[in-house]
């Protein structure tokens, strides 16, 4: 019983939660880009405060989120070619974790 008790507290999670953290961030900056890209298309690709922000670079996605890139992450920058609607694989570097994490760029409003 003793044995029970005691080795929860010696398994360490953090590496699982590094990267269910990472998938949630990578999920937010791909959900981020469409959204963007949808309102941009919705407005002829005119970029319009709060509505369509300009984006060529994976750099850009963190001018689509309240406060920026999460702390602890950054986006290796990275062109995304035109036209707009083009996509392109984009990197987020976690400084916790291991690994670094992919998501989605789409080009908009230019």
């Amino acid at each position: 019983i003793l044995a029970a008790v005691a080795i929860p507290k010696f398994i360490d999670l953090s590496t699982e939660a590094n990267a269910a953290a990472l998938d949630g961030v990578e999920g937010s900056l791909t959900s981020a880009m469409a959204i963007n890209y949808a309102g941009c298309a919705a407005l002829n690709n005119t970029p319009t405060a709060n509505k369509c922000v300009a984006v060529d670079d994976c750099g850009d996605v963190a001018s689509l989120l309240t406060g920026g890139v999460p702390a602890g992450y950054s986006v290796t920058a990275g062109a995304i070619a035109a036209p707009n609607g083009t996509t392109a694989a984009c990197v987020v570097v976690q400084s916790a974790g291991p690994t670094n994490g992919a998501f989605t760029g789409i080009r908009a409003g230019m």
